[in-house]
């Protein structure tokens, strides 16, 4: 939405602030990329930005076709202007292999070879027995199966779902660490599978969202912004039975407003331990679903 505003030439929107997933296709009507940082967390550690990666966001300015067909790209702190010149400057390392994930039509045909089998166990016989040349590898089956089988699987699979939207289920973005994301996915399936339709204000009340005043109520309002994601990507592969995305997508917004207004007066601390969460479905409704402001 925000990239559809910024290339509307009516609209008053002349700066796009996005992080590094703006490289990742966006055709967009951009005369200057400015790089705040050349640096990222990749999940493990802070890191450089490989050459492919600065030359894919830098290469969103100046777009063949677009309003700019000559772009400029610069850094805001000087200091990281010779990584940059450098990584332009330098061709892209050769890829030695690339992943491949097995797409839901894929998944239907080989499920009738085996219609007795669940989601789980057919991707699982699918990984095992998949024959790819040396170039290629399976890619993020380690990471989803664990994702069926520990969290969502054993209930997804039993719900009264069509193979489709199962694999869609078991796909979505969920953080399969966070309690509260991963029973969001749950009971979205269980209610589409009974209702056929998912209103948002079932489980949340717009108004209710408050700046945290405790690093726990911050990583409960991280929680709930997942779940507003998760709600927002679903909505775009089952349109018709989410059909509260700009509802969604505004309070997700405002989450991070407030997450941001949270560490601005209070600062970042870092956690001790990670509390492990158990919760029923009831006490996941009484989270999200509070009196209106």
């Amino acid at each position: 939405m925000q990239a559809t505003m910024f290339n509307d030439a009516t609209s008053e929107f002349d700066v796009l602030v996005a992080s590094d997933a703006i490289g990742m296709g966006l055709n967009l009507n951009i005369s200057r990329i400015i790089f705040s940082t050349l640096q990222k967390f990749d999940g493990q550690e802070m890191r450089d930005l490989t050459v492919p990666e600065i030359k894919q966001i830098a290469g969103r300015a100046g777009r063949f076709g677009s309003k700019y067909p000559v772009g400029e790209v610069t850094c805001l702190n000087g200091e990281d202007l010779p990584l940059l010149h450098s990584s332009l400057n330098s061709p892209s390392p050769d890829l030695e292999c690339a992943g491949l994930f097995p797409s839901y039509d894929l998944m239907l045909m080989y499920s009738r070879a085996n219609p007795q089998n669940g989601l789980y166990q057919i991707l699982e016989h699918f990984s095992i027995n998949s024959k790819l040349a040396s170039n290629y590898f399976m890619s993020n089956c380690e990471e989803l199966l664990p994702k069926l089988t520990q969290k969502v699987a054993a209930i997804i699979d039993e719900l009264p779902l069509g193979l489709r939207e199962k694999y869609i289920f078991c796909i979505s973005p969920v953080d399969v660490d966070d309690d509260i994301s991963s029973q969001g996915l749950v009971q979205f399936a269980q209610t589409y599978a009974k209702k056929g339709i998912v209103n948002l204000r079932e489980i949340f009340t717009p108004g209710t969202l408050k700046v945290p005043k405790t690093p726990a109520a911050m990583q409960e309002l991280e929680s709930i912004h997942k779940v507003l994601e998760l709600y927002v990507w679903l909505s775009y592969r089952l349109d018709d039975s989410f059909p509260d995305r700009e509802m969604a997508a505004s309070q997700k917004s405002i989450c991070s407003m407030l997450i941001e207004e949270f560490l601005e007066q209070y600062g970042w601390q870092q956690p001790q331990f990670k509390k492990k969460l158990t919760l029923s479905k009831s006490s996941l409704l009484s989270l999200y679903k509070r009196p209106q402001l």
